[in-house]
């Protein structure tokens, strides 16, 4: 107790007579305000089409049982095969339409739209 008191009595002194202690508020984590998330399940993506703003990093996760990759149809970047649950991550720096398909089943199809 008599060193609870002590600590109380330290603080108010280096804090000062009619001074407040500041305040802290948490980080504000920047990254994950710039971070989207694309899931690859029953032989689709989705969502299916996605809006984000440059600089945004993109990650598809494989939640089939079968092999799927992530494919930009002016081959601009491809994931390789994807087993399930792995991911592939992408940072979209340029603005544009980003058309990508499934190089192992072509008609699975999405886009990511960077404006």
């Amino acid at each position: 107790m008599k060193v609870g008191v002590l600590l109380l009595l330290i603080s108010i002194t280096s804090i000062g007579c009619g001074q407040r202690a500041a305040e802290t508020k948490p980080p504000v984590d920047s990254q994950a305000a710039q971070d989207a998330r694309v899931s690859i399940d029953n032989f689709s993506y989705s969502p299916a089409e996605l809006t984000i703003h440059p600089g945004t990093r993109v990650t598809w996760t494989n939640h089939d049982d079968v092999p799927h990759t992530v494919t930009e149809t002016a081959k601009a970047f491809t994931s390789g095969a994807l087993d399930t649950d792995q991911t592939f991550s992408r940072v979209f720096d340029a603005a544009g339409t980003y058309n990508y398909y499934c190089a192992v089943h072509p008609h699975m199809t999405a886009r990511i739209i960077v404006k």
